[in-house]
């Protein structure tokens, strides 16, 4: 028996991403290693991303929609502060990463919202009126 690992976000992302429906797919990742892992839920009214970045800021992330595309991305400045210690080792990193998701004519691009709350950046694309499906009861006679 051969035993395969694989990297379960990458890969479980990447298939999900090529054979899902869901109409915001990726369209461009740089420093894909580094991105945060995205979750995308579906309710009647919106779609909703979660991107898990804890132990930032929120003045820190820049999102953004431009040619039917939502741009999300992190980057830290540099701190410059006089420090009377010496730092031994140094293993929390904070790279930079940009992802981004083609947004198709089901979402209303310019009620977009974003919140940052324990770790995870929460954002809201709420759907058109008319892509909303409102259950309808037929009477039998």
């Amino acid at each position: 028996m051969t035993l395969v690992k694989q990297h379960p976000a990458y890969f479980g992302n990447l298939f999900d991403e090529l054979f899902n429906q869901f109409p915001v797919n990726r369209a461009k990742e740089s420093s894909a290693l580094n991105a945060p892992a995205v979750n995308i839920l579906e309710t009647r009214e919106a779609y909703h991303l979660e991107l898990i970045a804890p132990g930032r800021n929120k003045e820190d992330f820049k999102v953004n929609v431009e040619n039917g595309v939502l741009t999300v991305s992190f980057e830290k400045a540099a701190a410059t502060e006089k420090q009377d210690y010496k730092t031994l080792r140094k293993e929390f990193e904070f790279a930079a990463f940009k992802r981004s998701f083609s947004l198709d004519n089901k979402i209303n691009a310019n009620a977009i919202q974003a919140k940052y709350e324990n770790g995870i950046l929460k954002l809201l694309l709420p759907k058109k009126e008319e892509v909303m499906v409102t259950p309808q009861q037929i009477s039998v006679n």
